[in-house]
């Protein structure tokens, strides 16, 4: 074998154990990156999941308005990607628990009962106003002794949620939209998906309560999205009970 050929011998067999390094780290950083993607939203591959779609107030009758028909098709992807699968189930027709399975609830109280009893059970440190009389307070969120109003289409606020069921290491996950507005609902299902990473190395695999702000929908959408902060504590912890008020006779 003369020095050229043993060279072309070489170069290949170089070329070839690198590439198969590269697929194989390639491989490896992506199966990690699934498997932490899995952990965060309990979904295993092939196990099964929850979708509870709300029902949209203002319809005369039973429908979805399209933003959380938006929302519902960007969480379809997540579930997808995790190699799970999903039952689309609406607010009227689940009469179950949680923790089984993962859960993705989409929907404010005034829209989805579903939300109503999680937020009994789990988050009793909000306060939802549903009334449908126009009004400062449509609509606010009381978190804690805090007071959230909405300026619809300008400054509009979201819960996003990753709750537990107890101290249940194997519990599933149920995730909360919770927002005034429709659109404040996509927006958090789309803010989700762009950082679940940053929100498992922050997290874990532990609850949280994250409230959202909406900055000007009526021109941007559901794209442009503020964290407000961390209102886990609050959220969770029971409302403080209004001071006494003195009576005071002339």
């Amino acid at each position: 074998m003369t020095d050229d050929v043993r060279n072309i011998v070489l170069g290949v067999v170089a070329a070839g154990l690198s590439a198969a390094l590269g697929w194989f780290t390639r491989t490896y950083l992506w199966k990690r990156r699934l498997r932490r993607k899995q952990a965060f939203f309990g979904l295993p591959d092939s196990s099964e999941s929850l979708l509870v779609v709300n029902r949209d107030p203002a319809a005369s009758e039973p429908a979805v308005h399209r933003f959380d028909v938006f929302a519902l098709l960007e969480l379809c992807a997540l579930i997808k990607d995790c190699g799970a699968h999903v039952q689309v189930a609406t607010q009227e027709t689940v009469h179950q628990g949680f923790g089984e399975r993962t859960e993705f609830c989409v929907g404010g109280p005034g829209s989805n009962r579903r939300m109503v009893a999680h937020m009994a059970a789990m988050l009793p440190g909000v306060r939802i106003n549903i009334d449908p009389e126009p009004g400062p307070d449509r609509g606010a969120f009381q978190i804690g002794g805090e007071r959230y109003r909405m300026d619809a289409g300008v400054t509009e606020y979201v819960l996003l949620a990753r709750l537990t069921a107890g101290d249940r290491r194997e519990a599933r996950p149920a995730f909360l939209f919770c927002g005034q507005r429709a659109i404040t609902n996509q927006a958090a299902t789309r803010y989700l998906a762009r950082h679940h990473e940053k929100l498992a190395r922050k997290h874990g695999n532990n609850s949280f309560v994250l409230l959202l702000k909406v900055v000007n929908s009526q021109a941007y959408g559901p794209d442009v999205v503020e964290l407000v902060g961390d209102v886990t504590r609050a959220a969770t912890s029971p409302l403080p009970a209004p001071a006494p008020r003195n009576s005071h006779r002339a």
